[in-house]
């Protein structure tokens, strides 16, 4: 947690060049502008939300140019699509979350984290009927990924991995079908998720996005030419497995992302994240791979481009 705050972390150090946001959650409004989820992240009294200009415009003077921003549950797909056309540093990645495949299942179980799973309104929908509202927003131009979709062993319980597992098998297909790349949601779950890839067939560009694996995982990654994105927890004292797995990574593979408003970096882990607070981890990332920051930048938004292509 930041020191004696949960406000929005300082300002890092601006970047020497531009780099890319490849996941964040941008904040998502309904129709009559309320937001779609006002209580992911708690901010203390006074503090008030980042607007949509805000948030870009602290970017754009970190050195953060654009921001892919994903919908992945049924009330965040439209917004986030909206974001897209009305903002052209912001493109968009549409999935189903894994973890929102089984409550519109149906099932309602309690996690292996323990937590109750947070039924709302929308799981009244089939999952097909709220899997066929992606496939039909993710044909818009300004969708340029599937995802984040793919297991979670740490948030859902035996019943729904099966739901899971065909959830993410559907977007495999759908990002297939697009001839778009595929975001992958991978917690406890490496083996699962390598072995329904190589079964099923990964998009040409697969992307695990957040990587959580080890060195092993990554050498995985890189005999298939799929991608590794990180975030905040490469900076986090303890992950020093991580940081090995991004060593042993070609820099061609590697991309940064932010998790926004999650996963915030050291030292501001516990507040709430930001596409500006990414040059942190942009030089972490730098340190691991031992190259430049000005070469750092030029790399992971190549890499971005190569990926996603450019908006």
């Amino acid at each position: 947690m930041g020191r004696g705050s949960r406000g929005w972390p300082e300002p890092p150090e601006p970047l020497p060049g531009p780099v890319v946001d490849n996941h964040a959650h941008l904040p998502v409004l309904d129709d009559d502008g309320t937001p779609v989820d006002d209580d992911d992240v708690a901010l203390p009294p006074g503090e008030a939300p980042l607007t949509t200009a805000e948030q870009l415009a602290r970017a754009a003077t970190a050195g953060v140019v654009r921001v892919l921003t994903v919908g992945c549950d049924v009330p965040s797909l439209a917004g986030s699509v909206r974001l897209a056309h009305d903002h052209p540093q912001i493109a968009a990645a549409l999935a189903i979350h894994p973890n929102e495949a089984p409550l519109h299942a149906g099932v309602r179980e309690v996690a292996p984290d323990g937590l109750d799973p947070a039924v709302r309104e929308h799981h009244v929908l089939s999952f097909a009927e709220a899997f066929a509202r992606v496939a039909e927003l993710a044909r818009d131009q300004r969708v340029v990924a599937v995802g984040e979709s793919g297991l979670d062993h740490f948030r859902t319980g035996e019943e729904g991995r099966a739901h899971q597992l065909r959830a993410f098998r559907d977007h495999i297909a759908l990002a297939k079908e697009l001839g778009k790349p595929l975001q992958i949601h991978d917690r406890d779950a490496h083996a699962d998720v390598v072995a329904t890839l190589l079964a099923d067939g990964a998009p040409e560009r697969t992307v695990f996005h957040c990587f959580s694996g080890d060195a092993e995982l990554a050498g995985v990654l890189a005999e298939h030419g799929w991608y590794a994105s990180f975030a905040g927890p490469v900076t986090h004292k303890a992950n020093d497995s991580l940081r090995a797995a991004l060593r042993a990574l070609p820099a061609s593979l590697v991309l940064v992302e932010t998790d926004a408003p999650y996963l915030t970096p050291t030292p501001y882990r516990g507040r709430p994240n930001a596409p500006y607070v990414m040059p942190i981890t942009v030089r972490a990332i730098a340190d691991q791979l031992r190259l430049p920051l000005d070469e750092s930048c030029r790399v992971l938004t190549a890499n971005t481009d190569a990926v996603y292509g450019t908006w």
